[in-house]
């Protein structure tokens, strides 16, 4: 399973940990993923949402 947003796409990003000496190491920023139930059609369904598409969901009043 991908960690990724299954309503928006957003996935992880990818660069560099930099220390004081400029030192580059590859690094990556994973999506903070929720696993909430919501009514598709009726029926409830588990998704994988990140906590940012959550918030803007129940702002708009969609959950």
């Amino acid at each position: 399973m991908s960690r990724k947003d299954e309503i928006t796409g957003k996935g992880p990003q990818f660069g560099n940990n930099r220390s004081k000496a400029l030192n580059a190491t590859k690094r990556k920023w994973n999506v903070n993923l929720q696993t909430i139930t919501i009514m598709v059609d009726g029926k409830p369904k588990k998704v994988r949402l990140s906590s940012s598409t959550i918030r803007t969901m129940k702002r708009k009043g969609m959950l």
